[in-house]
């Protein structure tokens, strides 16, 4: 049997298993898989929520365009009652069931009722005018958001579809927080800040998917864990409370504190309560209440601001009394949880700073909606690569095993 000798190349003489690599930490390693495999999971899921959501952003804005020429009227001298207005809706068309009533501050400004049909169930927003009571139009449109807004929080799935959204809604803001620490850079040098902050354009596909994903991803980062973050406090409502209390309010809402109604008494004109609190209130462009429970309470709660389809920027409100006209003091910590709640809903809707809030979230949402895509494809591309590697691994394993049997021979 002929002998022979391994040349020394400076590796490891073993030909079982190639050296290994320098490790990681243990919790790079947690923090690495925390990012990826939830995310994987829930993937699909994420892209439909947040392709949703950024459709709803501009949802009032584009309501307020499909409204047309019905948003405006010409100036009469008396107002109409919410009697009126209410017997004009029902012989406009009886099944319609109202929920809100908005009123605006302009005077030549149609008012706006938010309202349900009995046999289509859709949304509608019908546009009367306040002086006549002359239904000007019923805008069907608003029913695309209503449900794009039940798609993007349950799917359409009840309960069940609530909690995948917010389980997929968790994962997203474990993401944010561990895609930061993958993202942070280890050396602050001039060329970390240059790939950290920049995109190549001119790159090969697979480093512009990697900077799609790293750079845009820590530009949208604040805003995508303020989404994620209040969408959990809205699904949630006991963390809302907490939040409320925080902040020293109170863990219900102003309703329960309320008068109860009274069927003996009759009550005075609604209509005259919303312009008398926008009277109040000049800097408030509307003046909403919810009127499906109205038979239940005693008080007129007008919620003042800019009403939206679900919350109202600028937000106040004033409480009065049904019978007897007397504005009601609402105790601070009421009021408190109405803001805390109402805030928290405009930072969900992008409401936060005006039209710079939701283009902002806007374009969040964009990259929220292609970070899941991106980053599969980053997995991707490695997880073929490191196939390669270890097919190459293989061949080179097996042509020195052929060697060996060679020299041994």
């Amino acid at each position: 049997m002929a002998n022979f000798k391994l040349r020394s190349t400076g590796k490891a003489a073993s030909a079982d298993a190639p050296a290994k690599k320098k490790g990681k930490t243990w919790f790079s390693r947690l923090n690495a898989w925390l990012h990826l495999w939830p995310s994987l999971i829930s993937g699909v899921i994420l892209v439909f929520v947040c392709l949703t959501g950024t459709l709803i952003v501009y949802c009032d804005e584009i309501l307020e365009y499909s409204a047309g020429d019905a948003r405006y009227v010409s100036v009469g001298k008396e107002k109409a009652s919410a009697e009126e207005i209410i017997a004009a809706v029902q012989q406009f068309d009886p099944n319609y069931q109202l929920s809100q009533m908005v009123f605006f501050q302009e005077a030549n400004r149609s008012m706006r009722i938010r309202a349900f049909h009995k046999d289509t169930n859709k949304l509608t927003f019908i546009y009367v005018n306040p002086y006549t009571a002359e239904v000007l139009k019923a805008d069907p449109n608003a029913h695309f958001f209503f449900v794009t807004a039940h798609l993007h929080s349950s799917l359409l799935a009840g309960e069940v579809g609530h909690w995948i959204v917010t389980i997929s809604t968790i994962i997203f803001a474990l993401g944010c927080i561990t895609g930061l620490i993958l993202w942070w850079p280890k050396r602050w040098t001039k060329k970390t800040v240059n790939d950290s902050f920049t995109i190549k354009w001119k790159a090969r596909f697979k480093r512009l998917n990697y900077d799609l994903h790293n750079v845009y991803g820590f530009y949208s980062l604040l805003i995508c864990f303020i989404l994620s973050m209040t969408g959990i406090f809205i699904f949630f409502h006991s963390v809302g409370e907490v939040i409320s209390k925080a902040f020293g309010g109170s863990s219900e809402h102003v309703e329960t504190i309320l008068p109860k109604a009274d069927e003996k008494r009759k009550p005075q004109d609604l209509a005259q309560f919303a312009y008398r609190a926008l009277k109040a209130h000049p800097e408030k462009k509307n003046a909403g209440i919810w009127v499906y429970k109205l038979d239940k309470v005693g008080a007129y709660a007008i919620q003042l601001g800019v009403a939206g389809l679900k919350s109202t920027e600028n937000f106040d409100f004033v409480v009065y009394n049904r019978y007897t006209g007397e504005e009601i003091s609402i105790e601070r910590p009421y009021v408190i949880h109405e803001k805390v709640e109402n805030t928290i809903w405009q930072l969900h809707m992008g409401q936060w700073w005006g039209q710079f809030g939701k283009l902002s979230t806007f374009l969040a949402g964009i990259i929220a909606s292609s970070l899941p895509i991106t980053g599969f494809l980053i997995w991707w591309g490695r997880r073929k690569k490191k196939k390669k590697t270890t097919a190459a691994r293989f061949q080179k394993s097996d042509r020195s095993s052929e060697q060996v049997k060679s020299a041994l021979s």
